[in-house]
């Protein structure tokens, strides 16, 4: 429920433009700051050990291309961020809106205030930052792509209730084509997912092979060829969740046809040695929110796979859900 009180405005985090990857927020940020608690798996004042991922976890990832960290952040830090969202998110109307920082759910009057995205908030927002470089996190995604990491993008996806927007199926990595597939999602579940409000839905075992995600041939953002949606699995999960995806595990998620919202903190994250395969401008854009987050910065790319499809995006489409919606237009109007 939207809350009527007003709250000071979140600052904003304005980091100097540096060459390389920018490395050192400490002075903006403090990394795991003794007042602030994310997980609630030890005390605020020291940390005592990192947190491991188990060996069913990390063979669940390696083997099915996902595994769920159920409640990884405690109650108090999801309540903080959903605060900043709904502070982020007050007073924007389908007339008046920062078009720059977030998207509107389109079908709405210009009085409409539904939201269906926030424009990279790890780099705009100090809580969102810090937890995109918190320990436990990093110690997380260490364990999966190595000791070397590359923050590379961030959003949050809002499927608000009775009307939340659909995601086709796709392959992360299709959208941003890296020299090896060494790269991470993380989807924090803000509310309590499952089928009903449009939770992740995945195809297990599917994350070996890039599948035909073009048209006519040009980019659609979603999968066009042959694909088995009968393997799909609902990844329903509490709050505070955090669902860790392979960037070519296929999936998607279905309209939020119930009373209740489902709100996403979506962070992606890539091993110093994964390089972007220069689209021009499109990548330039990209890299501009990339950063090193722990280890060391590398100067030599490693490539993983023989080949990878270059997207052709029919047009400068601000985010995926653009893109999904224009491309099913056209496939309609060929039909």
């Amino acid at each position: 429920m939207m809350m009527t009180h007003t709250r000071p405005s979140i600052p904003q985090l304005t980091l100097p433009r540096q060459r390389g990857y920018s490395q050192d927020a400490s002075q903006e940020v403090p990394r795991d700051s003794p007042k602030q608690s994310w997980t609630g798996h030890r005390s605020c004042l020291r940390r005592e050990q990192k947190i491991m991922l188990t060996a069913q976890q990390i063979s669940q990832y390696r083997d099915e291309g996902y595994t769920i960290l159920h409640e990884f952040l405690s109650r108090s830090a999801v309540d903080a961020i959903l605060s900043d969202i709904e502070d982020l998110t007050a007073t924007s109307t389908v007339a008046h809106h920062d078009a720059g920082r977030l998207e509107m759910e389109p079908n709405q009057k210009p009085e409409g205030r539904k939201v269906r995205r926030i424009y990279e908030p790890c780099s705009h927002y100090p809580r969102f930052r810090a937890l995109s470089e918190s320990m436990d996190l990093l110690d997380v995604i260490e364990q999966l792509i190595g000791p070397n990491l590359i923050f590379h993008l961030s959003k949050i996806n809002m499927k608000p209730a009775v009307l939340g927007s659909v995601v086709d199926w796709h392959q992360d990595l299709t959208y941003y084509p890296l020299t090896n597939t060494d790269s991470v999602t993380v989807l924090f579940y803000l509310e309590d997912a499952d089928a009903s409000n449009g939770c992740l839905q995945v195809i297990p075992c599917a994350h070996r092979s890039v599948l035909n995600h073009t048209s006519q041939g040009l980019f659609q953002g979603r999968v066009t060829g042959t694909i088995d949606a009968s393997k799909s699995v609902f990844l329903a999960a509490k709050a505070g969740s955090a669902i860790l995806m392979h960037c070519l595990t296929p999936h998607s998620s279905a309209p939020n046809n119930s009373p209740h919202p489902r709100t996403t903190l979506i962070m992606s994250y890539r091993a110093a040695d994964a390089f972007p395969i220069h689209l021009n401008l499109r990548t330039e854009a990209q890299e501009a929110h990339a950063r090193l987050v722990r280890g060391k910065e590398l100067t030599v790319a490693r490539f993983g796979l023989a080949s990878f499809p270059i997207p052709h995006f029919p047009r400068n489409t601000k985010s995926l859900y653009e893109l999904q919606e224009m491309s099913r237009k056209e496939e309609a109007a060929r039909v």
